[in-house]
């Protein structure tokens, strides 16, 4: 009777009979995968049931070869049931085991298959051994058989005669259908090997069809994979291009603020200008009033001059009211003109300031 020896979960499909490229599913979800093993006839099997329906049924030879073609993904040829196996596995360790299972069984597969040949091999040396060691029993029976069956001579009666032979007869006779048995049997067994050598032989010539098939199916995954490496390169380049787009724009907006930055500063520096620019306008409103003191001084030192042309004898002392006056004016004429130069220079300042501000704003 068979018994399961290990049991997993996996997604079954199975090659698609018609292209014998692509992947059909058998299960619509992960189902139960066991292998049996059978005590009677020493073989082991691969079963999977979904529902009702029987999914996988496949008997493991010798020559079958499970290959991992992923790191979740197995398969296998069963030329028997003319189809390949694939199981889609949960994680690595799952196919991991369920190969190294798959190898234990196959082993023991072998084992077993070459202990069979060994007992056919002994069987059909026992058989030939006993043929060889009957036939000089069966070569003097074949003498002496004819001289019982002549008439009775003077050596006795015919019954004394048989009455002498038939033990020895019976026994020939016993080794006689053993031997056949054993022959049949031989023969029996050598018709069995033949037809389970020419089993073996197709389903050597199916697996060497689907191993042919894999390799197909390998070399055009290799093209695939060779085309989506090709595909990962253009497009790691142009994310590289693009990556280098992004850095020149934060460069440009890193630009962007460090002028930002040197605007604000230089509307700053603009609006202290324009405050010390209203304090200059304010400080030159005293202007016109400097200017009408130094009117109404010289009037002063006109009228005292025709004064002093009049009172030419009080002249020795108003001749220092005159002298101070006069430095007086010159001091005020002095700081009036130094006020007008640096008031001149402050505006043209302000003019260049703003004609390179205009020039800023035009850059930008």
């Amino acid at each position: 009777m068979e018994q399961p020896i290990y049991t997993t979960r996996a997604h079954v499909f199975q090659i698609d009979p018609n292209t014998k490229k692509n992947w059909v599913p058998a299960s619509k979800q992960a189902v139960t995968v066991s292998y049996f093993y059978d005590s009677t006839r020493n073989s082991y099997r691969i079963i999977s049931v979904d529902g009702s329906k029987v999914i996988i049924n496949s008997t493991i030879t010798p020559n079958m070869m499970f290959t991992k073609t992923s790191q979740k993904f197995g398969q296998w040829a069963d030329s028997r049931a003319n189809t390949v196996f694939g199981l889609g596995f949960a994680s690595e360790q799952q196919l991991a085991k369920f190969a190294e299972k798959f190898q234990e069984v196959k082993d023991a597969a072998k084992l077993a298959r070459d202990k069979s040949q060994e007992k056919g091999e002994t069987m059909s040396n026992h058989s030939q051994i006993q043929l060889e060691e009957t036939e000089p029993q069966l070569k003097e029976t074949g003498r002496e058989t004819p001289s019982s069956n002549q008439p009775s001579s003077i050596n006795g009666t015919d019954d004394e005669k048989i009455s002498h032979v038939g033990p020895e007869a019976a026994v020939l006779k016993s080794e006689n259908e053993l031997l056949k048995s054993a022959v049949e049997q031989s023969n029996t067994n050598a018709k069995k090997w033949e037809t389970e050598l020419q089993t073996l032989r197709e389903n050597n010539a199916r697996l060497v069809d689907a191993l042919q098939e894999s390799s197909a199916n390998v070399e055009s995954w290799k093209k695939q994979l060779t085309t989506c490496k090709d595909e990962s390169d253009s497009l790691r380049t142009q994310i590289a291009e693009l990556e280098a787009q992004c850095n020149e724009a934060s460069q440009e907006k890193q630009r962007n603020a460090q002028l930002t930055v040197r605007v604000q500063e230089l509307e700053a520096e603009l609006q202290d200008k324009e405050l010390e620019l209203e304090n200059l306008r304010k400080q030159a409103e005293t202007i016109p009033q400097l200017m009408a003191e130094c009117e109404s001084i010289t009037a002063k030192l006109q009228a005292a001059e025709m004064k002093n042309k009049e009172l030419e004898g009080r002249v020795d002392g108003l001749q220092l009211d005159v002298e101070d006056s006069r430095q007086k004016q010159g001091q005020m004429k002095g700081e009036l003109k130094k006020f007008m130069d640096m008031l001149d220079g402050k505006i043209d300042e302000l003019h260049e300031f703003r004609q390179g501000l205009s020039r800023l704003g035009v850059e930008n």
